[in-house]
């Protein structure tokens, strides 16, 4: 995709906990190379709790965050479309690179059960950088 931004969709049921992780990760990482965005296919009324620690512990805030419904324009709009346990429920539109990405529910679970959840998103934002955006040279 040269002299385009790649745009990426994180996408699982409730956008309360993985995806919110990953968007805010990938956008700092990234630190505006790539347009994030998130979304749940049955958003939830607040991020979770121990997600939004979690990730204050590593010094990005999340707080301000809101589940956000899931629609149509922001797939057509991505790039990539990374799944974390929608199944079924996420949409599918061909020509769209989808990853789906296993990992844990954060869902009623503390800190303790967090943390190895944000590392792990942490760890695959980072090797999804490196295939997106080229390293710049200078």
């Amino acid at each position: 995709m040269p002299g385009t931004t790649p745009e990426v969709l994180f996408v699982c049921v409730h956008n309360a906990g993985r995806s919110q992780m990953a968007a805010a990760l990938l956008d700092h990482h990234a630190a505006g190379r790539v347009v994030v965005r998130s979304a749940g296919s049955k958003p939830a009324d607040q991020l979770n709790p121990a997600v939004v620690e979690a990730m204050a512990e590593i010094g990005l805030d999340i707080s301000k965050e809101f589940p956000k419904p899931l629609t149509d324009e922001a797939v057509h709009a991505a790039d990539v479309v990374i799944t974390m346990g929608c199944g079924d429920e996420c949409p599918y539109f061909p020509g769209k690179t989808y990853l789906d990405w296993k990992l844990d529910d954060p869902a009623g679970r503390g800190i303790e059960a967090v943390r190895p959840i944000r590392d792990e998103i942490d760890a695959r934002v980072r090797a999804l950088i490196a295939e997106l955006v080229p390293p710049t040279t200078s």
